[in-house]
C-alpha cells in the first residue's frame, strides 16, 4: 500500500532525499507528500523487458538519447517522480544529472502497475496529468490484463491489447513495440 511518510517542500525533499541513508529508497515528491514506491520483481522484470526494448530500437537506429530504470528521479513540476522507464532525448538533455532528481522531464516515461490499491492508482492519476503538463507520453502497463494505456499530451487515451502495435510517437518517432513481446519476456 502507497502511504505518505511526510509532508515537505521540493527544496526540502531534494537535500532529503540524497541522504546516505535515503539514496537506495525510491522516494517520490507528490504535492508535497513524500512517498515510498513499493515494486516488485515481476512489475521490475516487464519494465526491464521494455526498458531493452527502447534502448534496442535507439542503438538500431542510432538515436542518442536515455533510457532511465525505476532507480531514476526526474523533476516534475514542483514533484519528484520515479517511473519503471523514461526517455529523454540527448537533444533535450545531453548529459544527465549525476546527484538527485533529474532538472529535465522526460518525453517517455512507463509506469507499470504492481498494485491496484486505491492510493496508488490516485498517485498514478495525478502523475499522468502532471506528466501531460509537460508534453511528456506516458504508457501505463498492466501486466495483470496484459493491457497498456498510452497518453499523449492532448489527444484521448488509447488503449492497446496484447495483439496490438504501440507506437512511440511523438517522444520516439519510428519506435513500434509488439505489446505480446512486452508480456512475453522469453522471447524476442
Amino acid at each position: 500500500m502507497l502511504e505518505a511518510i511526510t509532508q515537505i517542500s521540493p527544496a526540502s525533499f531534494d537535500e532529503w532525499a540524497i541522504l546516505p541513508e535515503n539514496r537506495d529508497k525510491r522516494l517520490e515528491l507528490i504535492h508535497g507528500e513524500v512517498f515510498e514506491l513499493p515494486s516488485n520483481a515481476f512489475s521490475s522484470e516487464i519494465a526491464a523487458q521494455i526498458s531493452f526494448l527502447i534502448k534496442w530500437f535507439l542503438k538500431e537506429n542510432k538515436i542518442k538519447g536515455h533510457v532511465t530504470g525505476e532507480a531514476a528521479g526526474f523533476r516534475v513540476g514542483n514533484d519528484r517522480y520515479a517511473p519503471d522507464v523514461a526517455y529523454l532525448s540527448a537533444t533535450r538533455q545531453a548529459e544527465l544529472d549525476r546527484v538527485g532528481y533529474n532538472r529535465t522531464a522526460p518525453e517517455l516515461v512507463v509506469e507499470v502497475i504492481s498494485s491496484d490499491s486505491p492510493q496508488e492508482l490516485h498517485a498514478l492519476r495525478v502523475k499522468i496529468s502532471n506528466y501531460l503538463a509537460l508534453d511528456c507520453v506516458v504508457w501505463i502497463v498492466n501486466p495483470v490484463i496484459k493491457q497498456v494505456e498510452v497518453h499523449i499530451p492532448n489527444q484521448a487515451v488509447i488503449v492497446y491489447n496484447e495483439n496490438d502495435t504501440i507506437h512511440g510517437e511523438p517522444a520516439l518517432p519510428g519506435l513500434s513495440i509488439l505489446v505480446s513481446q512486452i508480456f512475453d519476456v522469453y522471447n524476442l
